[in-house]
């Protein structure tokens, strides 16, 4: 039922496969949640602290417990409020808008780090199965040849040898287990990326079948940046003033804030702490029937820190080294973004002149040796073994090319990655500006059965 479904539905493209892990990766949505939560607790934290209500029953004389037989009996209701040290408020509320300010940084770096991913799952995929299908290819090929020499053999026609017979039953043993431990790779490497591809239990029921459902076509990857790419001379200035834009960056800029709102946090512990409080007492009349006066209280109360000043100052001194420590993280990252920048664009410019020199000499060269070995083999000019190995030859080379083209692409994806940017001017999402596919005119959510 599922092969029927896949043909004659249009096979799961790249693209497609990006956007329905982006809908349905639960982290982006705890990171929404998480965003909702640390903005709800910023506001919480801008609140004074809840006043204290006090009721008290102060000095009743003990040998009658007549409420109104002493004057100093008194019932008593008081409040107190207490106000945090200087600015501490404003400040830590301010701290952690600065946090929440982080997750949509992270869901951007998540974005980025989610297509190259799936693109590499999907590489592997693709390169596992082609190399099966190029080798299945040749296995009917193999096995006519070794019809023939065997044929040849047994009529005592040609130059056949019994260790030729024996050399092609080798060659195509290794062959099937080559052909196996392909298979395996791609059966690991499908359901790796069936993992990004599951929707939520709630969500759906349906099963997934990705060796039906992903398509067979090779996806054009295209950088991001190609001027970037192309730039010879570009300095490490000019790389770094770039890389400033990577949400990773991004997000420890937010964190140096973060920790510069923490130092003057903690430099308010220097600042009194202050609290007001009252109470109304309340008092019975006196033994002959007179009132008594109620009495009223206020007072201020203040916290100075005069014996702690050690702590204030190490809890300033602490602030500024996390403050410090954060500021050489992301001057780690920018050094390590533009190790990879480089590292892509050497190793892109390499491949791309292997896969030149792979499409116009050795290809068809191989592919004429091949033919030249069993021309030579049919009039009795060569070996049956020649023949095999100029075919395992021309297949090795062809597989051989197959994975400079699937490293060309996971190249692109690696510095697409590192090329991901804040900057306004792109308002396109991660994966449409990554990825360009033939026949996506749109890319849309086309769900499990795509």
């Amino acid at each position: 039922m599922a092969a029927a479904n896949a043909e004659k539905e249009p096979r799961l493209t790249l693209s497609q496969a990006i956007i329905f892990a982006l809908e349905h990766d639960p982290w982006l949505s705890g990171s929404r949640f998480d965003q909702q939560a640390t903005e709800a607790k910023a506001e919480s934290a801008y609140q004074l602290p809840d006043p204290k209500f006090s009721l008290a029953l102060a000095n009743l004389p003990t040998d009658t417990f007549d409420f109104e037989q002493e004057a100093m009996t008194q019932l008593i209701v008081g409040v107190s409020q207490s106000y945090p040290r200087g600015d501490s408020r404003q400040l830590k509320r301010q701290q952690l808008y600065q946090q929440s300010e982080r997750q949509p940084l992270l869901r951007r770096e998540r974005e980025a780090k989610l297509t190259l991913t799936v693109t590499q799952l999907w590489l592997d995929a693709y390169l596992s199965r082609e190399s099966v299908r190029l080798i299945e290819q040749d296995m009917a090929l193999f096995d006519q040849l070794a019809d023939i020499s065997m044929a040849r053999y047994a009529s005592a026609l040609g130059r056949t040898r019994q260790q030729d017979l024996i050399q092609a039953q080798l060659e195509q043993i290794r062959i099937t287990d080559r052909l196996t431990r392909l298979q395996q790779k791609r059966d690991v490497a499908e359901q790796k990326l069936l993992e990004w591809l599951l929707p939520s239990f709630s969500e759906s029921g349906q099963d997934i079948y990705i060796a039906e459902a992903y398509s067979e076509e090779l996806p054009r990857l295209s950088p991001i940046s190609p001027g970037i790419l192309q730039a010879k001379d570009i300095t490490n200035r000019e790389l770094a003033d770039y890389f400033v834009h990577h949400p990773l960056v991004q997000a420890l800029d937010q964190n140096i804030e973060m920790a510069g709102t923490g130092v003057q946090l903690a430099k308010q512990k220097y600042k009194p702490q202050w609290g007001v409080n009252a109470s109304y007492g309340y008092r019975g009349e006196t033994p002959d029937g007179r009132d008594r006066a109620d009495l009223f209280s206020a007072a201020v109360t203040v916290s100075m820190p005069l014996f702690s000043s050690t702590a204030q100052d190490k809890d300033v001194e602490a602030a500024i080294a996390s403050q410090e420590k954060i500021r050489t993280e992301r001057s780690l990252m920018i050094r390590q973004m533009m190790s990879a920048f480089r590292s892509a664009q050497a190793q892109i410019s390499r491949l791309d002149q292997r896969q030149q020199l792979y499409q116009d000499k050795l290809l068809p060269q191989v592919k004429r040796q091949a033919k030249a070995a069993l021309n030579g083999y049919e009039s009795d000019n060569g070996s049956f073994t020649e023949v095999i190995r100029a075919r395992i030859s021309e297949l090795n080379t062809r597989i051989e090319y197959l994975e400079i083209q699937v490293e060309q692409l996971r190249q692109i994806a690696q510095l697409n990655y590192v090329l991901t940017t804040t900057a306004p001017e792109s308002e396109a999402t991660t994966e449409t500006r990554l990825y360009k596919e033939p026949g996506n005119k749109a890319l849309k959510n086309t769900g499990a059965s795509s």
